[in-house]
């Protein structure tokens, strides 16, 4: 029998990485745990109780998602994660409606499956038009309307991005889009349970979810799509037919479970929790820019989500700083290839030059960030600046 992976390299480590994954919140492992093994019918076997019991917390999941989010419960769609609800949603929206309006607008700041889905459509013939953001991370709204013409059926941005946390303004641009009659599609997957979302109130059309950004498991995620105006979309996995039609293949119990089971918590404390770490990232940028010069944050600080930092150690590369703090779970937002480093995409739309770009780091606080942690990782990182960038003097020398 394989033993398991216990995790002991990680051991006495502080994480701060929590926009790459979440910890499974043990309130919502405890709910998940029976539909592995006492509960473990399969959803779609309507004939007995094993059935009947694991399609019941289905349905209840599917409704605590919805609840979230200000949707009906048979708006969601479940899928294995944020990814393929992006691609449902940008490539199915699109292969539809390909005759009509086959045109797609999307920002150059959104995740890589959003980017590359709008590639693969471009390969088809779809018209595709990647805006610019302003130096501030944000969209410019006024080269969004004038991007929107009577061939486009879709406009897809991010709620908030992944590398610097700034926050959309969703509801302006749901305004627009449903003023122009297109489609709006937000990869909601870092800002569903950290702020607020109404997908009425900003008029969004299909939005993307991810279980593990918000203390759910791995492996599971939504697809909201609205039904009133109906949004007609093409399902990309034929088969079975279930959710729908959209998505076919035997729904994962014990996974939605746990992830209807997180957005209840996520839902019940969410604005407490915000404060809370609006507070501890404050507490850690004050005390870093008391410790050293130099430090500087990347993207909007009003428009951003509480827990996200991404800062630029200047004089300092990124993958020095991270190896120097193995004790620290930081990130940086560089793509690392054998032959290169390359500095981060989003980064680099944001206008920064490359040095700034090469030395950025994302911090991401969460729910089991302590006070202690803030206190630790601050120094950590203060301490391993000051030794890179006196290394670095004494190689020039």
């Amino acid at each position: 029998m394989t033993k398991p992976v216990t995790g002991n390299r990680a051991k006495n480590v502080i994480y701060m990485d929590y926009q790459a994954t979440t910890p499974t919140d043990p309130r919502a492992l405890e709910v998940m745990l029976p539909f592995f093994t006492e509960a473990f019918g399969n959803p779609h076997s309507v004939e007995h109780a094993y059935g009947w019991d694991a399609e019941e917390a289905v349905e209840r999941a599917r409704a605590e998602v919805a609840d979230l989010i200000g949707a009906e419960a048979r708006e969601i769609v479940f899928t294995s994660g944020a990814t393929e609800a992006n691609n449902l949603a940008i490539k199915g929206v699109a292969r539809f409606h390909r005759e009509r309006a086959p045109k797609v607008v999307s920002v150059e700041t959104e995740h890589k499956c959003v980017l590359e889905s709008l590639h693969t459509l471009e390969r088809e013939g779809h018209p595709v038009t990647i805006l610019p953001v302003r130096p501030n991370g944000l969209v410019d709204l006024d080269a969004l309307a004038d991007a929107i013409d009577e061939s486009t059926c879709l406009v897809s941005v991010m709620a908030a991005n992944n590398e610097i946390g700034v926050i959309q303004p969703l509801a302006e641009i749901g305004a627009l889009c449903r003023e122009k009659r297109v489609y709006f599609h937000s990869d909601a997957a870092q800002a569903v349970g950290k702020i607020p979302l109404d997908v009425e109130a900003m008029k969004l059309d299909l939005m993307s979810i991810s279980g593990h950004k918000l203390y759910g498991p791995k492996g599971i995620g939504a697809l909201y799509v609205r039904r009133r105006p109906r949004v007609r979309l093409t399902a990309a996995i034929d088969g079975g037919g279930q959710e729908r039609g959209l998505r076919s293949g035997t729904l994962p119990a014990p996974l939605i479970v746990g992830f209807g089971a997180a957005c209840c918590l996520a839902g019940e404390g969410m604005l407490e929790e915000g404060e809370r770490l609006g507070r501890l990232r404050e507490e850690l940028l004050g005390r870093l820019w008391g410790a050293i010069e130099g430090v500087e944050v990347n993207g909007d600080m009003e428009r951003r989500l509480p827990g996200n930092l991404n800062l630029s150690f200047l004089g300092v590369a990124a993958e020095d700083l991270i190896r120097a703090v193995p004790s620290l779970a930081i990130s940086t937002g560089s793509a690392c290839s054998s032959a290169s480093v390359e500095s981060s995409y989003v980064l680099r739309a944001l206008g920064l030059r490359e040095e700034r770009a090469r030395s950025a780091v994302r911090v991401g606080l969460g729910r089991f960030t302590t006070p202690e942690e803030i206190a630790k990782a601050a120094e950590l990182i203060a301490q391993a600046v000051i030794k890179l960038r006196a290394e670095g003097s004494a190689a020039a020398q």
